[in-house]
């Protein structure tokens, strides 16, 4: 009969954790190999998540996790969201990840908090709150954390969960983007293009959208399309508006598909 390391139950054919206490198969006996501080325990659950140092074990590298997590060790707890809310090595579960999200957050863990935020921004996990976005997002934000920077801005830009205020967008996005967060480079890009929350000016525009751009966002690689096409910021360029509607079109982008059948 094999039993779980951990707790000692039987364990049931097929199943790979224990369904007593969620311990992993094969996972090390209590006391026995294995590190007991959290952030050594942090340190071995990475190995097995990102297959660095330990062939990639996603069901090792949450028992780690948990491990460390339970100790209250932020970053684990964070981690351990992570693996919930993207079902690795676990069953996928968002109203765990919100779970463990909140205690990293709530010890002011910046990356726990902007995902915190994103859960309430998409309702995934937890109801739907733009209120309680703005909240997490605004302590990531204020710690510099540019995710939760660029979707602070998205909130001031649409008005959920504040007033609206294009203004506060811009700054955000700006944070944001000069921390190379193409979304954030994006969303400026427009906000010059359409002199929303900024005095109108093209060639800026053209900048922010050629910093997206060159990561491969697709939005902004149509758009600075557009601005070679017209002359906008730029010279006018058709080749160059060509290469950058290819790249977008190469992505699915449906705008950029139609603007290159009438340019080739």
């Amino acid at each position: 009969m094999a039993v779980c390391s951990n707790c000692g139950a039987e364990l049931k054919p097929g199943k790979k954790f224990c369904t007593n206490c969620g311990t992993p198969v094969n996972a090390p006996a209590s006391g026995s190999a294995g590190p007991t501080d959290a952030a050594g325990q942090l340190a071995l659950a990475d190995e097995y998540y990102n297959g660095k140092g330990k062939p990639q074990d996603f069901e090792k590298a949450v028992y780690w996790y948990t491990k460390a997590a339970e100790q209250g060790y932020a970053k684990a707890q964070t981690q351990l969201g992570f693996c919930y809310y993207f079902g690795r090595g676990v069953s996928q579960d968002k109203a765990k990840a919100v779970y463990w999200y909140t205690k990293a957050a709530e010890q002011g863990y910046a990356q726990a908090q902007g995902s915190l935020g994103d859960c309430y921004y998409d309702g995934r996990g937890v109801p739907r709150d733009y209120a309680k976005a703005v909240y997490w997002y605004t302590k990531a934000a204020e710690q510099g954390y540019a995710q939760a920077q660029g979707m602070l801005g998205v909130c001031y830009y649409d008005g959920e969960g504040v007033p609206r205020e294009h203004s506060k967008a811009v700054y955000w996005y700006t944070k944001a983007a000069e921390q190379g967060y193409d979304a954030a480079q994006y969303n400026l890009g427009v906000c010059y293009y359409d002199g929303i929350g900024v005095p109108q000016d093209y060639a800026k525009a053209v900048y922010w959208y050629t910093k997206a751009a060159e990561q491969g966002h697709d939005y902004a690689q149509c758009s600075l399309g557009d601005c070679y096409a017209k002359g906008e910021g730029v010279p006018q360029d058709y080749a160059k508006a060509v290469y950058w509607y290819t790249k977008a079109a190469e992505q699915g982008h449906a705008q950029a598909q139609a603007k290159l059948k009438q340019l080739v």
